[in-house]
């Protein structure tokens, strides 16, 4: 059950402490404009009052050729931040995962929750038009295209675009397939911009966004500028550049060297080595990335809930997090989405205990118990969590071997093959993993977690209206998973960014893929 706020009746499910602040309080930088997410600090506390102007200068690791301005396409950190920047969405995540209002101004059901009326805000595109309802049912139209692989399809596909129409010019009937409580999910859902009516070229976009193209190099550099009309308020910045640097080394030396005043995605040993010397700033966004082994549940051994629940005991997180992390996290308890919104977190916190994970192993037939444990360098701390852990089943009697796999192909390998992989996951809604991943119709269930009343359990949530009685089947299927469930959650890593000393306005509270992260409209130069 959540307390505090009653839900504002224009939002279902946006509490109206959420809402004011997305009304009123700035996601990135330092003052209260109108429209803003978050609740950032004051102005002295996070800096002094903004300054206009500037350039500010981004690296990120790119994608090469590939690389696109498509923002229906952006799969890297790079397009998407360059995404956010050009084109905007009906909402986004708050640094709880809720969904927060954006280009839309109300989102409100029927009483059978299975038709939603959409109310869009006065915003302009870039060349001056302004943004209308068939701008919106374009947009997802494109991306429900079947013979096209956006990232948001499988988040729209509760939508019946066809029956779905616009109203007026600001207001959109979404007509859904089924009862959909978490509807406001799919409009802020990762790759769900809106573009104008009929845009198929986006070699120079137009976009809703705080920024204008001026030119993109796919593989090297991108430039926008300020859009003054922004719904939002103006950017403080004049002009905004992305820089791609793959390695991580050079993305740090080029901050350091003054080419550039923001590196993305910087390792825990250079933060360690950085933070507080005065040099740069180091910003780590918390409960950016779930950390944890997917047990793969329909098969042996972990087919038997009693060598799941072993395993549950079998690891030392703070070792992992300590090891694993370099510190830069903090432990976690077998379920995702610590500090999001519905997340369970009265459980008790599981510690290792070999000796009770020995016992079960017994009951389990599975005294001496073998099992290969697959990772790879495609992420950070793979391979040292994996050697951690290995030494941690030791202890009960489990012998680990650590099998070394492709970052080519890791993700889909681990999918379908195998029983015990490492995982890791970024942010999204409670209920976007539910749904992603542990229902039997899921196509990324790393677990193979198929179970017909936890189906139920997900459409029974689907088809509440009340928030604190959704959130009470939230906790339910979150017992279950608990209990019995295939993913070893054991950290939540931080994601770091570096800045230079010039840079204000960074939100340090916005996981990454959230609407606050790589907000460049609320940042400034001092």
């Amino acid at each position: 059950m959540h307390d505090g706020p009653a839900p504002d009746s224009r939002f279902p499910g946006l509490r109206r402490r959420g809402f004011l602040a997305a009304g009123g309080a700035a996601g990135l930088g330092a003052l209260a404009l109108t429209g803003c997410t978050g609740t950032a600090p004051s102005g002295d506390a996070a800096g002094g009052r903004p300054r206009r102007g500037g350039t500010l200068r981004a690296a990120f690791a790119g994608g090469g050729a590939e690389e696109t301005l498509d923002p229906h396409r952006a799969n890297l950190f790079a397009d998407v931040a360059r995404a956010k920047a050009l084109f905007d969405k009906l909402a986004d995540f708050g640094a709880d995962l809720s969904a927060r209002p954006r280009l839309a101004t109300s989102w409100e059901p029927n009483a059978g929750l299975d038709r939603w009326t959409v109310r869009l805000r006065k915003a302009v595109f870039h060349h001056g038009k302004p943004v209308t309802a068939r701008d919106v049912l374009y947009s997802y139209r494109r991306i429900a295209d079947p013979r096209q692989a956006f990232r948001a399809k499988a988040s729209l596909a509760p939508l019946d675009l066809t029956a779905s129409r616009a109203v007026d010019e600001r207001t959109v009937e979404f007509v859904l397939k089924h009862p959909t409580a978490e509807f406001p999910n799919l409009l802020a859902a990762f790759g769900a911009y809106i573009v104008p009516d009929g845009t198929k070229d986006f070699t120079a976009p137009v976009g809703s966004g705080p920024f204008r193209f001026v030119s993109f190099t796919p593989g090297r550099s991108a430039v926008f500028r300020r859009h003054e009309d922004y719904w939002d308020g103006p950017p403080h910045l004049e002009r905004l550049e992305f820089l791609v640097a793959n390695e991580e080394s050079a993305r740090l030396n080029a901050l350091l060297g003054g080419q550039v005043e923001y590196a993305h995605e910087l390792t825990p040993t250079t933060a360690r080595t950085h933070e507080g010397k005065g040099q740069i700033e180091i910003v780590r966004l918390r409960n950016s990335t779930m950390q944890s082994f997917a047990m793969k549940t329909d098969r042996p051994p972990f087919d038997d809930r009693r060598v799941r629940e072993a395993f549950f005991l079998l690891a030392d997180r703070r070792e992992l997090v300590a090891g694993a992390l370099s510190g830069a996290g903090e432990i976690g308890n077998d379920l995702f989405g610590k500090g999001y919104q519905y997340y369970a977190d009265g459980l008790p916190q599981r510690r290792p205990d070999p000796d009770r994970a020995r016992h079960l192993l017994k009951k389990a037939g599975a005294e001496g118990l073998r099992v290969t444990l697959d990772t790879s360098a495609v992420a950070a701390g793979f391979t040292e969590a994996a050697a951690i852990f290995r030494d941690q089943a030791a202890k009960a009697g489990v012998r680990v071997k650590v099998a070394m796999g492709s970052k080519d192909s890791y993700w889909q390998d681990t999918l379908d093959s195998g029983t015990l992989c490492c995982y890791r996951s970024g942010a999204m809604p409670l209920e976007s993993h539910f749904s992603q991943r542990l229902l039997s119709t899921s196509t990324t269930n790393a677990t193979h977690w198929r179970h017909k009343d936890f189906d139920a359990l997900y459409q029974q949530a689907q088809s509440t209206r009340n928030t604190e009685d959704r959130a009470a089947v939230y906790a339910r299927m979150q017992r279950r998973l608990y209990t019995e469930g295939g993913f070893l959650v054991w950290g939540f890593a931080d994601w770091i960014v570096g800045t230079a000393r010039t840079v204000r306005g960074v939100d340090r509270r916005a996981p990454a893929n959230t609407l606050d992260w790589a907000r460049f409209d609320r940042v400034w130069l001092t």
